[in-house]
């Protein structure tokens, strides 16, 4: 295979978002795969190119939805990059089981070298945060697993990781000793993610892109690892769109979390989205009958800003 060249990310077009810095810690945020109705058409590239309108705008939608529970206590860094359709992925997961190598080339090229442009013209030494979900997380994996570990300077001031709605596995931490899962709601430098369901996902074993065996979920309500119940009382609230004028709101939707070890998953007994026929067989497919895939933010926004606080807080106190 030939050398795969980057992008430039002294080119600010390359960047979906560079913000003022305000803060005294940053977020880089790693989208998720947005390249999917279009990935599917006949003759489609395996790979979104800079130019994908699908990608461009669902990076931007997600931003917002995602990436702006990190934006009241950090600035938030989030490039694009060229990355791997829905197509594609599928064909890999069912392949090998996952699609950690549909991501190892191009998209991991990508986001590798935005990291350095990152931490040589952006960063100025300041804490941080690498977040993402999905496909995005797929990717922060990998930065974890391997551009961390051969760059320690930059992993000694990783506040935490939030690479949600992607699989980590208990053999993954055996292998990586480097990286540690969270235990709770305030230690640092750990790694912070679940895969949210339904319960008939649970019922009948589905199987979902995004897990694998052995994967591990913390509860994004009461930052435990066991099965403790988290009641809806416990959420501090949603963020949905408006039904009538389609903004974005912070909302009650009921959503409460348990997490069974077993299955290594968050169960919720909330609505998922409403989606076109077209999008929801798509959905059901990769993240089974009852998948929360696409709200693994969503359902638990505020509690993920105020654990993004909690856990600055707790490493400002280490310093």
């Amino acid at each position: 295979m030939s050398k795969i060249t980057p992008l430039d990310y002294s080119q600010k077009a390359n960047w979906c978002k560079i913000p003022q810095i305000a803060k005294e810690f940053d977020t880089f945020y790693v989208y998720a795969t947005e390249y999917i109705l279009n990935s599917m058409e006949d003759g489609a590239p395996d790979y979104a190119d800079m130019n994908n309108t699908e990608m461009l705008e669902g990076a931007e939608s997600e931003y917002l939805l995602h990436a702006t529970a990190f934006a009241d206590s950090t600035n938030v860094f989030m490039p694009f990059y060229r990355q791997v359709g829905l197509r594609y992925a599928g064909e890999v997961w069912k392949r090998d089981g996952i699609f950690d190598a549909a991501v190892a080339d191009m998209p991991y090229s990508d986001i590798v070298a935005a990291l350095d442009y990152y931490f040589e013209h952006y960063n100025g030494g300041r804490p941080f945060i690498i977040a993402g979900h999905s496909q995005g997380s797929a990717i922060v994996k990998m930065v974890l697993k391997k551009y961390f570990k051969e760059h320690p300077e930059y992993y000694s001031r990783m506040i935490a990781a939030y690479p949600i709605g992607y699989a980590f596995t208990k053999a993954e931490f055996r292998a990586y000793p480097h990286m540690k899962f969270a235990t709770g709601e305030c230690d640092t430098g750990v790694i912070i993610t679940w895969n949210t369901e339904g319960p008939k996902n649970r019922e009948v074993n589905a199987h979902t892109c995004v897990l694998q065996p052995g994967s591990m979920s913390i509860n994004p309500l009461n930052w435990k690892l066991d099965n403790t119940y988290a009641p809806a009382s416990m959420n501090l609230g949603s963020l949905w769109p408006n039904e009538k004028t389609g903004e974005l709101e912070i909302v009650d939707l009921g959503a409460d979390a348990q997490v069974f070890p077993d299955r290594g998953v968050v169960v919720t007994h909330a609505k998922g989205e409403e989606m076109p026929e077209e999008k929801a067989a798509v959905a059901s497919l990769f993240f089974g009958p009852d998948g929360r895939h696409g709200e693994d933010y969503a359902l638990f926004y505020c509690n993920i800003k105020e654990n993004v606080a909690k856990r600055i807080a707790a490493y400002q106190s280490k310093k």
